[in-house]
């Protein structure tokens, strides 16, 4: 049996001398997130802070997982976009360009308030001291996933000699999410932008069979891996290149300016 180890790795070398095109190499590792950088690293905007808001940012593909063979009711995309949203925005020029207020968890602020008014009715009465109004946002960001497509490049090689092989596969899938900001006063859109993120999958696999005692008795080993890209990774830097391309858009529009 040992005499079959030999051509087990020469088989697999072969194989994965083709593993992923060149413009798709290390895409399923996951590495230090660019978009990061860049926002971080955007001009600060010339004017006050702007004051935003999310309600939501939705998932509105509908897709599901793919799996082999079976159903999968897990949902393929992240439920809870708004909180890369935020984060996104938090981090636009070192926090430089928007002051996000609290939109999704608005009835436990509320709630929250409210106890606090009452304490202090209970226990200062007419002199209680009052809150601060909420502050208000004049702008709105709308959108959310509107694109998850599997499949967009598949291939792979392998080889096999008397029962003895080896295979890779790749498969890149692509996630694409849409962006606009709402002007409140007015209900104007003010820019809408749409960006996306390819999401890369990888496996590598060898197996023998062989037929050991007159064809009696068989010998079966298989070994593999793989390597994939997380979706939820990926559509956060899609959202962070989305918010990117805002502030860029607006720019462009005239509708603020970056302070040199």
């Amino acid at each position: 049996m040992w005499k079959l180890l030999p051509m087990i790795l020469l088989l697999g070398a072969c194989a994965t001398s083709g593993q992923l095109p060149r413009s798709l190499d290390n895409r399923a590792v996951i590495q230090d997130n660019p978009m990061v950088t860049e926002l971080n690293e955007l001009l600060p905007l010339n004017g006050p802070v702007m004051t935003i808001g999310i309600y939501g940012f939705t998932d509105k593909t509908g897709q599901r997982k793919p799996a082999e063979n079976i159903a999968n009711l897990s949902s393929a995309v992240t439920q809870g976009a708004e909180v890369w949203v935020i984060d996104a925005l938090l981090q636009a020029g070192n926090g430089t360009w928007f002051e996000v207020v609290e939109r999704g968890g608005m009835d436990n602020l509320i709630k929250e308030r409210q106890l606090i008014r009452n304490t202090r009715q209970n226990y200062e009465g007419d002199d209680a001291t009052q809150l601060d109004p909420m502050k208000f946002a004049g702008i709105l960001i709308e959108g959310g996933i509107v694109g998850y497509d599997s499949n967009i490049i598949t291939g792979g090689n392998g080889a096999r000699y008397f029962g003895i092989g080896s295979a890779s596969e790749y498969r890149v899938d692509t996630v694409t999410v849409a962006m606009r900001l709402v002007s409140v006063s007015t209900g104007r859109i003010l820019v809408s932008v749409a960006a996306e993120k390819s999401i890369a999958s990888y496996r590598q696999g060898a197996d023998v069979f062989k037929f050991v005692d007159l064809s009696t008795k068989a010998l079966e080993i298989e070994t593999g891996y793989s390597v994939n890209e997380p979706t939820n990774y990926a559509t956060r830097e899609a959202i962070e290149k989305a918010v990117i391309e805002l502030i860029y858009a607006g720019a462009h529009l005239d509708l603020w300016e970056f302070l040199e």
